[in-house]
C-alpha cells in the first residue's frame, strides 16, 4: 500500500513541536557519550556490553558510530553508514541490507525459511536477526558493530558478530524536532520527534520518534512506463517510556513500528543498472512490530538485578520477476527455431514470532569479590522463534515449487562473566555461555526435522595499561552456530538432509590509544579466525528444470581468515575533524568440493570467501564553524570480492565520495547533501548462472548494483 504520510501520528509530533514556545538547539543529554577538559575525543559507550564499557576499555574490536556522525553523512539508513566499518558488507539479495558479513563470515540470502544468523541484529534490544531491512537511522543515539563471536554476550546469534542500534532516550526537558528531506529520484522524508516529562515529578519520561521515507528505487522500467518499480516507501516509528518508578527500581519500554513497503525490480539481462523490463516487478515488504522492557532494580546490597523482556512480529514478502523480462521480449527471440516462452515468478511470504527473557544480575561496588578486585555477572536467557513461510512460484503459466513450512527454535541459556583488575594496570576478563537449542521443522513436501544439540562459547581476555592513554588488549573467543537441515532437495543430494554446526575461535590482539593530549585516538586490532565445519551457502542450477535452482548449506571442513582493522579519529581543533578507517582481511575455504549443474566437480579449496573484500577503507572530515557554516566530505570503498560460494563472479573495486554542506543557526538548519557523487557504478551482489533460453541457459555474471549519485537538501527545525 503506498504511503507518504501517516497523518495522524506524524500530525500529533507536529503539535506537540509548535506547542513549544523556546526555540534552542539540541540538548546533549541523550547521548551516553561524553567530553571533558583533558579529554576532546568523546568517550564512546558500548550499550550492546552487559556493563556499557567505553570503547576504550573494550578489549576488543568494536566500533561505535554516533549520532553526530550519522548527521555529518546525512544518512538515512543503516545502508548508508555501512562502509564507515572496517571488514564489514552485505550481500543485496534485498531492497535494503538484510544479511550482512563480518570479517568474511555472515549469510547472503535465506529463500526456504529456517532462519540461522551468523551476525547479530538488534534494535534497541529486540532481536531482529536476519531482518536488518527495517533499520531507519533517525534519531538514534549510536549504532555499535561489534567484529569476531559474542559467545558470552549473545551467543549462538552472533558466530561472526553483532550489530546494535540504539534509539535516544527520553530527556527530563522538553525538545522537540521537525525535519524535511527533498531529493531527486522524487525523494520525501518527513521526520519528527518529541521528547520529554509526562509528570510534573519528573518519573515518567516519554520519547516518540516518527518517520516517512519515499523514494522512486533509481530504475525505469521501459516495458511498464514507470518509474517507482524499485520504490522505497518506508515508515518507522518508535515510542519510548522510561519511569522511574522508585529509587531502587527504572523501567525502560520501548514500542517499535515498522511498515517498509518496497518494490525490488533491480535485475537486466544487460546488467545496464538503470532499466529494467520486467512485467512482474518484485516486492520486497516487511512490516515489524516490537517491544522491549528493561527493569533495573539496584535495592539489593551486593548486586543489581536486570529483567530484559522482548517481542518481535514480522510479516514480510519478498518476490522477484525471474526472467527479467516481459513475454514480448522473449517471444521475439529464437529458441531452436521457435520464439521463445519463458515467465517466471518466485514470491515468499512469512511471518516470524520472536521473544525473548533474560534475566541476570550484576554486582555492585559493595559486591565485588576477591578483596574487592572482581566484577561478576550472572544470568538466564531464553528464545523462543516461530516462522512460517509460503513459497510460490510459477513457471510459464504452471505451479512449479510450492512449499509452506513450519519452524521453531527454542534456545536455553545460562551465562557468567568475571572482570577482575589484577594491579599494575592489568585487567582480566572471561566469560562462559552453555546454550541449549530445539527446533522443529515440518513442510507440505513431507519434510520433517528436529534436531537438538547443545553448545558452549565464551573468551578470556587480558588487557593492560601501558602509559596514560595506552592500552593493549589479547583476547580469546569462542562462538558458535547452530547445524541445520537442507528442504527440498533432489535423491542425488541425500546426503546433505543435514549439517553440523560451526564452531569459531577467534583470537585478537588489539592497542587502543591517544595521542596529542587527547586531540587524537586510533584503535587497532589484528586477529586470526579458526572456522570449524564452517557452514557454506551451496547454489546449484537444476540441469533438467533450469528456471530452479537446488539450495543447501554444507559443511566445507575448516578455514582460516586473518586480517586487520585501524581506526582513527583527530580533533584538530574544536571546528574541524578528522576520521577514516581501513580494514585487511584473508579469507580461504578449507576443504570444499561440490559438483555443478552438470556434474562437473569443482574444488573451492583455498579459495577467498564470498562478500569478502581484501581491503575495505573509509576517511572524512566535518568542519563545524562558530557561526554556523558546516561542511563535510567522506569517501569510501573496497576491494574486489567474489560474490557466491558457489562460482567465481566477482566484483569490481570501487571507491565512493559524499558530501554534506550548510548552514546550522541552532534553532533551525539548511543543508544540500550528496550521495555517491562521481556516479559510481558498484555491485552488492551477483549471480553466475544462465537465465536466457535463446542463448541456451548459457552461464553468465549478472550483477545488482548499489544506489547511483543522488542530491538533496534538509531543513531542520528544533524546539523546547
Amino acid at each position: 500500500m503506498s504511503k507518504f504520510f501517516y497523518p495522524g501520528v506524524i500530525a500529533t509530533a507536529v503539535q506537540l513541536a509548535l506547542s513549544a514556545p523556546v526555540i534552542a538547539a539540541d540538548n546533549p543529554s541523550n547521548s551516553d557519550s561524553l567530553k571533558t577538559a583533558d579529554s576532546p575525543i568523546e568517550v564512546m559507550v558500548v550499550s550492546a556490553d552487559f556493563r556499557g564499557t567505553s570503547v576504550e576499555s573494550t578489549p576488543s574490536s568494536v566500533t561505535v558510530v554516533d549520532q553526530q556522525r550519522i548527521d555529518d553523512q546525512a544518512a538515512e539508513h543503516f545502508e548508508d553508514m555501512i562502509n564507515n566499518v572496517a571488514n564489514f558488507n552485505w550481500s543485496g539479495a534485498t531492497s535494503r541490507p538484510r544479511y550482512f558479513q563480518i570479517r568474511g563470515v555472515g549469510e547472503q540470502e535465506d529463500y526456504k525459511g529456517a532462519p540461522n544468523s551468523s551476525v547479530g541484529f538488534i534494535v534497541d534490544d529486540i532481536d531482529l536477526s536476519g531482518l536488518g531491512t527495517v533499520s531507519s537511522l533517525y534519531d538514534l543515539q549510536q549504532f555499535e558493530v561489534l567484529r569476531g563471536p559474542q559467545g558470552t554476550r549473545y551467543g549462538a546469534n552472533a558466530l561472526a558478530g553483532l550489530i546494535y542500534l540504539k534509539s535516544n532516550d527520553p530527556t527530563q526537558v522538553f525538545e522537540h524536532g521537525l525535519e524535511l528531506s527533498l531529493g531527486d529520484d522524487n525523494l520525501r522524508t518527513l521526520s519528527g520527534y518529541s521528547s520529554g516529562p509526562l509528570t510534573d515529578s519528573g518519573k515518567l519520561l516519554y520519547r516518540v520518534a516518527l518517520q516517512q521515507h519515499k523514494q522512486n528505487g533509481y530504475m525505469d522500467n521501459q516495458y511498464l512506463q514507470r518509474d517507482d518499480t524499485n520504490q522505497r516507501d518506508e515508515f518507522s516509528g518508535r515510542l519510548k517510556l522510561r519511569w522511574y518508578a522508585t529509587d531502587n527500581l527504572q523501567a525502560d519500554l520501548t514500542v517499535l513500528h515498522a511498515d517498509f513497503d518496497n518494490g525490488y525490480d533491480a535485475w537486466t539481462l544487460d546488467n545496464n543498472g538503470k532499466h529494467t523490463l520486467t512485467d512482474q516487478p518484485g516486492v520486497d515488504s516487511q512490516r515489524t512490530t516490537g517491544a522491549s522492557l528493561k527493569l533495573n532494580y539496584s535495592g539489593f546490597e551486593s548486586f543489581e538485578l536486570i529483567s530484559l523482556t522482548s517481542w518481535a512480529n514480522s510479516h514480510f514478502d519478498n518476490g522477484y520477476d525471474g526472467d527479467w523480462a516481459n513475454p514480448e521480449y522473449w517471444a521475439a527471440r529464437d529458441c531452436d527455431g521457435e520464439a521463445c516462452e519463458y515467465n517466471y515468478w518466485w514470491d515468499k511470504q512469512g511471518k516470524r514470532r520472536t521473544v525473548t527473557q533474560e534475566f541476570r544480575i550484576t554486582s555492585n561496588e559493595a559486591g565485588r569479590i576477591f578483596a574487592g578486585s572482581t566484577d561478576w555477572l550472572a544470568g538466564i536467557y531464553l528464545m523462543d522463534l516461530h516462522e512460517d513461510n509460503d513459497l510460490y512460484s510459477e513457471y510459464n503459466g504452471w505451479p512449479d515449487e510450492v512449499l509452506q513450512s513450519d519452524y521453531n527454535a527454542d534456545n536455553y541459556a545460562i551465562f557468567g562473566q568475571l572482570d577482575s583488575a589484577l594491579g599494575q594496570g592489568y585487567r582480566l576478563s572471561t566469560g562462559l555461555r552453555l546454550e541449549k537449542r530445539r527446533s522443529d521443522y515440518s513442510d507440505s513436501n513431507a519434510d520433517n526435522f528436529s534436531p537438538s544439540e547443545n553448545m558452549w562459547g565464551g573468551h578470556i581476555a587480558l588487557s593492560k595499561q601501558l602509559t596514560t592513554g595506552q592500552e593493549a588488549y589479547a583476547r580469546v573467543a569462542r562462538g558458535y552456530k547452530a547445524g541445520g537441515f537442507n528442504m527440498t532437495l533432489p535423491q542425488s543430494l541425500a546426503d546433505k538432509k543435514q549439517f553440523d554446526a560451526e564452531t569459531l575461535y577467534n583470537y585478537e590482539l588489539g592497542l587502543k590509544s591517544q595521542w596529542l593530549d587527547g586531540a587524537a585516538d586510533t584503535r587497532l586490532a589484528l586477529f586470526y579466525m579458526d572456522r570449524r565445519h564452517q557452514q557454506v551457502s551451496a547454489s546449484l542450477q537444476d540441469p533438467v528444470d533450469q528456471q530452479r535452482f537446488i539450495l543447501f548449506t554444507d559443511n566445507a571442513g575448516s578455514s582460516r581468515n586473518y586480517g586487520a582493522e585501524l581506526e582513527a579519529n583527530w580533533y584538530l581543533s574544536d571546528s574541524l575533524e578528522l576520521y577514516g578507517s581501513v580494514g585487511y582481511l584473508q579469507t580461504a575455504y578449507g576443504t570444499y568440493l561440490y559438483h555443478d549443474k552438470y556434474g562437473t566437480s569443482v574444488d573451492l579449496s583455498g579459495r577467498e570467501l564470498a562478500h569478502s573484500p581484501r581491503w575495505a577503507y573509509s576517511v572524512g572530515g566535518s568542519w563545524h564553524a562558530d557561526k554556523g557554516w558546516f561542511v563535510n566530505i567522506n569517501a569510501s570503498g573496497k576491494d574486489k570480492f567474489y560474490y557466491s560460494d558457489s562460482n567465481d563472479s566477482q566484483s569490481k573495486p570501487y571507491t565512493i565520495v559524499s558530501a554534506k554542506v550548510g548552514y546550522d543557526a541552532q534553532s533551525w538548519a539548511l543543508y544540500f547533501w550528496g550521495r555517491n557523487l562521481f556516479d559510481k557504478q558498484y555491485g552488492v551482489r551477483g549471480f553466475y548462472f544462465g537465465n536466457e533460453p535463446d542463448q541456451d541457459w548459457a552461464d553468465k555474471q549478472y550483477i545488482r548494483y548499489g544506489d547511483p549519485r543522488q542530491l538533496g537538501v534538509t531543513f531542520k527545525l528544533k524546539f523546547i
